[in-house]
């Protein structure tokens, strides 16, 4: 079953521009369920995945948005972070460098899948009232913000 659902991830086509924000309920950085389609369909999001919380390039990524986080708040944009870590490593890891973002423990793969793609690459998704209007499938670590915002400006 695990290696069902793990070639699955591996082969799965990513989320297209134009796609609705998939419909999955999965566990915050607290453990407490959020209904990630519905924080997706209003207004406009970020969703950026990283491998693993506390390692050298998954730090940089969300440093680079919690340092331009007035920027990004500016613009009204939501951010999620997602990776397979557990929510107490996501916990620790939101504590650790401050993060003023939600993030998501993908313990079971349910977001991976949801939005096609494997849970060791790094992806970021911008969403505009539930529809896909960006997506970068090879993330940046350090100029993840920069990315993001240039994203932004051009939408």
């Amino acid at each position: 079953m695990i290696l069902t659902s793990l070639l699955s991830s591996l082969l799965a086509d990513p989320l297209p521009i134009g796609a609705s924000a998939p419909a999955v309920i999965t566990k915050d950085h607290l453990g407490q369920s959020i209904d990630l389609g519905a924080a997706l369909s209003e207004g406009t999001a970020l969703v950026f995945f990283y491998p693993k919380a506390h390692t050298g390039g998954c730090t940089k990524q969300v440093c680079s948005l919690r340092d331009s986080w007035d920027e990004l708040k500016a613009r009204d944009l939501k951010v999620f972070g997602v990776s397979s870590d557990p929510a107490e490593t996501q916990a620790s890891f939101k504590d650790k460098f401050e993060l003023p973002f939600t993030l998501i423990a993908d313990t079971d793969i349910a977001v991976c899948e949801a939005f096609g793609k494997n849970r060791f690459s790094r992806h970021a998704y911008i969403f505009k009232d539930g529809v896909l209007v960006w997506r970068d499938l090879s993330a940046s670590t350090a100029r993840q913000a920069d990315d993001v915002l240039a994203a932004l400006d051009s939408l």
